[in-house]
């Protein structure tokens, strides 16, 4: 019996298959989250955002998500889709939907990637906020962290394989920066819109 279909903001994530892999590939966009226990490989191009992938050794079973900010100040999201944005409600998204799957809490280990500072002009450094976030969060949760790939002036294309825990990590120091950071751009105004007063100062 195949498990439920993992909620993806926007329906925008989408799976295809990669040839230099030869396998299934699911590429995730801020906000969203995937896990699997298929082998297969979770994708995502980081700026400032973080993504926290996850994997239980012992069943195989291993995801991935990809958050703008560390938590929303005040009242939660209404929205469990849009909250996914967050980090402490995207950890505990992907952490459910592993159990869901077969992993163990116990037995879960982690890599954690991006947090680079790659927009000019920010009043805020929403990378620096999201490592500190992750680090925190999988240290309160007694949750390992094997490797990491955070900070930077960098954007990053991560790789990730669940069934092995293997991560590939490319800086993308010469090209396509500018589509990442515009894209990233219109993610932060976009998603300013729907934040609290408080939340995110874009731009002085």
């Amino acid at each position: 019996m195949s498990p439920p279909s993992i909620p993806m903001v926007h329906g925008r994530a989408s799976k295809y298959l990669d040839r230099h892999f030869n396998r299934q590939a699911m590429k995730i966009l801020p906000g969203e989250f995937y896990a699997t226990d298929q082998d297969e490989v979770i994708v995502t191009v980081l700026g400032s955002c973080v993504a926290a992938c996850l994997l239980d050794p012992i069943s195989m079973v291993g995801g991935m998500n990809h958050f703008m900010l560390p938590a929303r100040q005040g009242e939660a999201d209404p929205d469990r889709f849009f909250a996914a944005r967050y980090g402490a409600a995207a950890m505990e998204f992907l952490i459910n939907n592993m159990l869901h799957l077969g992993a163990k809490r116990d037995r879960l280990v982690a890599k954690a990637f991006g947090g680079g500072r790659v927009l000019q002009g920010m009043t805020t450094d929403i990378g620096g906020q999201n490592i500190d976030f992750v680090r925190r969060f999988l240290l309160n949760e007694d949750i390992p962290l094997w490797t990491e790939d955070l900070g930077g002036i960098y954007p990053r294309k991560v790789y990730f394989f669940p069934h092995t825990g293997q991560v590939l990590v490319k800086r993308m120091e010469r090209t396509h920066n500018d589509t990442v950071i515009t894209r990233e751009l219109n993610y932060l105004q976009e998603f300013s819109k729907t934040t609290m007063e408080g939340d995110v100062e874009l731009f002085s």
